[in-house]
């Protein structure tokens, strides 16, 4: 049975390439964390422009970011900063993690959250280049932020862990009586699941958080993620 996740950390910021992201289930967890009154910030790569098919670049960007600060209020996150890499072409550059280290500085968290940033999800699904490209760009970061002969400026060490959400597991976060503001939140990206699927926005939201927050061995809800540090 996974580990449960050490709790001693008031501030956490979440790396993620795209709007919607965070929603996918790590935002039962940031439901949690802002109820115990941690500081919760988001750092999203793209304004997902690439992201809606049919829906010109310029007008998915309008719609999807409005739709990501819906989704950040509907749960209580004021934090929210895009960095304007291009949605679906986003490399792993010096420029993208100069960026990133610079809002860690700015956020000064103690825990950095990131998405799955391998090859596939579940060995078996091919994860797409852009978070495999902002989640490592991220996990650098964190070291280029503590440099300042790498990222000049003041130096920031103090995130004591990174988390990896929908990699391979190492611990869990008990996310029971968060479930239902994870959906809200995600509800929120209504243009964005409209175009997934035919069915009800709600009733996607819901079983897409009902299966992140199923973790083998536990009969509460629960997300599970890989601890580095």
């Amino acid at each position: 049975m996974l580990d449960t996740l050490p709790e001693d950390f008031d501030s956490v910021l979440l790396v993620m390439a795209h709007p919607d992201d965070p929603e996918y289930g790590s935002a039962a967890a940031v439901a949690r964390w802002l109820a115990e009154g941690k500081r919760v910030g988001y750092v999203l790569a793209s304004r997902g422009e690439a992201g809606i098919a049919g829906l010109p670049p310029a007008d998915s960007a309008r719609i999807r970011e409005a739709e990501q600060r819906a989704a950040c209020a509907a749960i209580g996150v004021e934090h929210l900063v895009f960095l304007d890499e291009p949605d679906g072409s986003i490399m792993y550059t010096r420029e993208l993690r100069t960026a990133i280290a610079e809002e860690i500085r700015r956020f000064r968290p103690e825990v950095v959250m990131v998405l799955n940033f391998h090859e596939t999800f579940g060995g078996r699904h091919p994860n797409s280049a852009d978070h495999r490209h902002v989640g490592l760009a991220a996990l650098d970061a964190v070291s280029d932020a503590g440099n300042e002969w790498i990222v000049p400026g003041e130096r920031y060490q103090g995130v004591k862990y990174i988390l990896e959400f929908a990699g391979e597991p190492t611990h869990v976060v008990d996310v029971d009586g968060h479930v239902d503001a994870a959906v809200t939140s995600l509800m929120a990206h209504e243009r964005y699941l409209q175009a997934l699927s035919d069915a009800p926005v709600e009733e996607q939201a819901r079983a897409q958080i009902e299966r992140a927050t199923a973790v083998e061995g536990f009969d509460t809800p629960h997300i599970a993620v890989r601890l580095y540090g």
